[in-house]
């Protein structure tokens, strides 16, 4: 056996990048990918480069190969202890490559092309809290802040569905740096208000009952009880694919619960400043418990009805029955069959990952409805980076 043929590129994950989300876990069909609660690892005597853990992968982290000898390859004990890549080896690279990234992982054809991971944990960038608001109803249970964060001289360049990691500062239980959180953008290209080099983020703090105890979100915590001026320490921008068409022709619908309209407000507002809201064709479809716990609800509420279809779904008003974004796709058949049957539609879904199910049986029930094939729409949509899922 030659050197050529006993070499393999071998996946990897980025343990810098990954967030232990468990995506590409619960998608791994033979098992390959696990994790010993800190990283997650590929075994690379399970892995066949199906490439199904891709898709889903909000930082990019699982799309790492290394060319390495087959009988060197590195472990899953081995990789238990990285806390950062081990540099590849110049001298084994082949011509083949790293296979492709699977379809629906791309974004539309003409996106612009966004720059990702110019700052890591072992160097970030450092921002500045230029403000944190409140922006839920204070009778509401579900408190939601939008947090404008400025980077001043740093270059930080980024796009509506990118996202950003925060650093929360101290350690764990185990004496070690908290992980980085992810969170999505919430403001158009050029800045927030029109600010470059502000972002802002809308995030929800967390508490929740722990076995018969309050258990505060480390990082969501820290983020919603910053101060103006205290410095951040940021990792990213990331994402690559959950990205808005640059064409002004294109017709975007958007899917989002709770906090996952964050980078539906992106490009809203991208879309409304660069070409102006008679020429966009937008849809909005948000849902939350009440209309109090709604983001942006009044901001939203404000912009042209010919500029955004705008529909919402409540779940949890006295005496009304109960509404899910489905719920109103459903309520639509003609109009959402067309958007589908589009070939310049692009369709957005962002928040709590058991929507997903609920939005997908939805297309189904229209398709079947409209006798349109499901199966082959979603295969089409898939191919033709159409379809972009973010749900956590």
């Amino acid at each position: 056996m030659n050197m050529r043929e006993e070499i393999i590129n071998q996946h990897l994950i980025d343990p810098e990048l990954c967030i232990r989300c468990n995506n590409c876990e619960e998608k791994c069909p033979t098992g390959a990918v696990t994790n010993d609660g800190r990283n997650y690892v590929v075994n690379a005597e399970l892995c066949n480069a199906c490439m199904s853990c891709t898709p889903g992968c909000p930082t990019g982290a699982i799309n790492v190969w290394r060319p390495v000898r087959k009988d060197a390859a590195y472990s899953t004990t081995e990789q238990y202890q990285w806390t950062e890549l081990p540099a590849a080896d110049a001298a084994l690279v082949t011509d083949e490559g790293a296979p492709q990234v699977a379809a629906g992982r791309g974004a539309p054809a003409s996106a612009m092309q966004p720059r990702e991971n110019l700052y890591t944990r072992n160097a970030p960038a450092i921002a500045v809290v230029k403000s944190n608001q409140r922006i839920t109803d204070p009778a509401s249970s579900s408190d939601i802040h939008h947090i404008v964060l400025g980077f001043g001289s740093t270059d930080f360049p980024f796009f509506e569905g990118q996202s950003i990691g925060i650093l929360p500062p101290g350690l764990n239980t185990e004496g070690k740096p908290h992980q980085m959180r992810l969170y999505s953008i919430a403001s158009k290209r050029d800045g927030e208000e029109n600010v470059r080099g502000n972002l802002a983020l809308t995030i929800k703090r967390v508490v929740d009952e722990y076995q018969g105890q309050p258990y505060h979100g480390i990082c969501s915590n820290y983020v919603c009880d910053l101060s103006v001026g205290t410095e951040v320490e940021v990792v990213g921008p990331f994402g690559a694919s959950f990205l808005m068409p640059d064409d002004q022709e294109a017709t975007i619908v958007m899917i989002c619960t709770g906090t996952g309209i964050a980078p539906m407000r992106g490009m809203i507002e991208q879309r409304y400043s660069a070409i102006g809201y008679r020429q966009g064709k937008l849809a909005l479809f948000y849902g939350g418990r009440t209309v109090q716990d709604l983001p942006y609800h009044a901001e939203l509420k404000q912009l042209p009805t010919d500029f955004l279809d705008f529909h919402i779904a409540l779940s949890r008003v006295p005496n009304v029955d109960r509404l899910y974004v489905q719920d109103l796709i459903e309520k639509r058949p003609q109009q959402v069959a067309s958007w589908l049957t589009d070939d310049n539609c692009y369709i957005y879904m962002c928040g709590l990952k058991g929507m997903e199910s609920g939005v997908l049986d939805a297309f189904a029930a229209v398709c079947e409805k409209q006798n349109l094939n499901w199966e082959t729409i979603q295969a089409g949509l898939d191919e033709n980076h159409r379809l972009h899922i973010e749900t956590y």
